[in-house]
């Protein structure tokens, strides 16, 4: 069996964590160097940290660096750590925040946050490491959006905006960086089992649950392993033709409705 992303480099931001430590775990199996960039190096469902891991259970290299994706230089610090391995060839922007909210109580501040972490993020992130693709003649960009992203939601009104940012800035980066041999896609996970729905909004194990699951065809919610898996695929050479487009891995939710 080939190794999908032998000799490549990748950073993942909120890589300490949930969907992103899964990303990150499944790429170093598949041959990738890691850089893991989030604000903090625990992982929040307990164990070790990511970049331990991936070193403990795989011949490949990886790192942690301390990255809040709001801030601009820590995103730059965070593609330029790749340098020690070689240098970025695969991004994976998917540091988020989600919470329900009123939206005639949404103050400025909370506004700010989920638009800093959600879109400024993927923003700049995806231009640091754009900048260095470019020069290197070419890359992969894989933007964290949502299915929220896809339809609107009452109880999730600045999330929603947030996420169709990601996925908007997407088809565009694509069209932007297609040329120089950048590819930039977004994947768009459903309900995932994660600490976002069992702790931040919770879903799982709560008497919601069985409703939620209801809704999915699948009838089951996604693993992290589920988004990782997608992003395999976006990263790889499986994918080679496939830019500027959105990936839903949602068990069938979203078109079923």
């Amino acid at each position: 069996m080939s190794i999908l992303l032998k000799d490549d480099v990748a950073v993942v931001t909120g890589g300490s964590s949930g969907n992103g430590r899964a990303i990150a775990r499944r790429f170093a199996a598949e041959g990738a160097d890691v850089v893991i960039a989030d604000i903090q190096e625990a992982p929040r469902e307990g164990g070790d940290p990511t970049h331990e891991l991936i070193e403990a259970e795989t011949g490949a290299r990886a790192t942690f660096v301390e990255c809040d994706v709001a801030n601009v230089d820590d995103l730059e610090a965070a593609v330029e750590a790749a340098e020690e391995f070689g240098g970025v060839s695969v991004m994976v922007n998917n540091a988020g925040i989600f919470h329900g909210e009123e939206f005639l109580e949404v103050d400025e501040d909370g506004f700010d946050r989920m638009m800093d972490i959600n879109v400024k993020g993927v923003y700049f992130g995806a231009q640091a490491a754009a900048r260095r693709m470019v020069e290197a003649g070419g890359g992969r960009i894989i933007n964290l959006s949502s299915v929220a992203g896809l339809e609107g939601s009452g109880e999730f009104v600045t999330y929603c905006g947030t996420k169709g940012a990601v996925r908007l800035l997407t088809y565009a980066m694509a069209g932007k960086l297609g040329p120089d041999g950048v590819r930039v896609n977004a994947i768009h996970p459903g309900l995932i089992e994660t600490t976002m729905t069992t702790e931040d909004y919770p879903i799982m194990g709560t008497d919601n649950e069985e409703e939620f699951l209801q809704a999915i065809p699948s009838r089951r919610a996604g693993q992290p392993e589920d988004v990782a898996d997608a992003a395999v695929f976006l990263a790889s050479d499986l994918s080679d033709y496939v830019n500027g487009e959105s990936l839903v891995v949602d068990g069938g939710m979203t078109n079923t409705q």
